[in-house]
């Protein structure tokens, strides 16, 4: 039987699984990167240590299967890690002139990836999820999202977005479902939003 549940940092090593085992669009990415913690320093661990109150994760038998994390103010918890999460990784990680996955990632440490303004000024939170294949299709997906939307909406929170990859058709066809709606597109992102109560 699958929980869903208050993510602790216990959860860290599990979490950072899922994240690289769908890291490749949905897909597993372990064979993509040397360093198997470099997306989840990335995607999870500033979540799970910055915004703990929205952080849930879906757990079986087999251990953590899914998790969604989100920040209540998008930019307020880039601020947050600007100061506290990025300069140990930094440290950790210089920047090289590489092109592997790895570097790629590391890059992202350096300079991370932030919300177009305009999508930030409606929807000031944003969220991530991620399920691994043993627990999809299940209704999963939907009680993760409904359990961060709710602890965003007991702050108040007036509407969150989330960046999808472009060619991830099989989440932009969940999200929609859902009831998120097309707001802009970079490169290789859509973003997608909805409007809380």
């Amino acid at each position: 039987m699958t929980v869903i549940r208050s993510a602790t940092v216990q959860d860290i090593p599990g979490v950072y699984r899922v994240c690289l085992q769908t890291g490749d669009s949905g897909g597993d990415a372990t064979g993509l990167y040397r360093n198997p913690d470099l997306l989840g320093h990335v995607y999870v661990g500033p979540y799970l240590v910055g915004q703990p109150a929205h952080a849930f994760v879906a757990a079986d038998a087999q251990g953590i299967a899914g998790y969604t994390f989100a920040a209540a103010d998008t930019r307020a918890f880039e601020a947050w890690a600007e100061a506290e999460w990025w300069p140990p990784l930094r440290e950790q990680y210089p920047l090289t002139e590489g092109s592997s996955p790895d570097d790629e990632v590391t890059r992202l440490l350096h300079a991370p990836e932030t919300a177009p303004d305009e999508v930030v000024a409606e929807y000031a939170a944003h969220l991530h999820i991620d399920l691994l294949p043993r627990i999809q299709g299940q209704g999963l997906g939907r009680g993760l999202i409904d359990r961060v939307l709710g602890s965003l909406e007991a702050l108040g929170v007036r509407g969150a977005h989330l960046g999808v990859a472009e060619d991830n058709e099989n989440a932009t066809r969940f999200y929609r479902h859902l009831g998120f709606e097309e707001l802009a597109m970079r490169p290789g992102v859509r973003y997608l939003g909805m409007r809380l109560a």
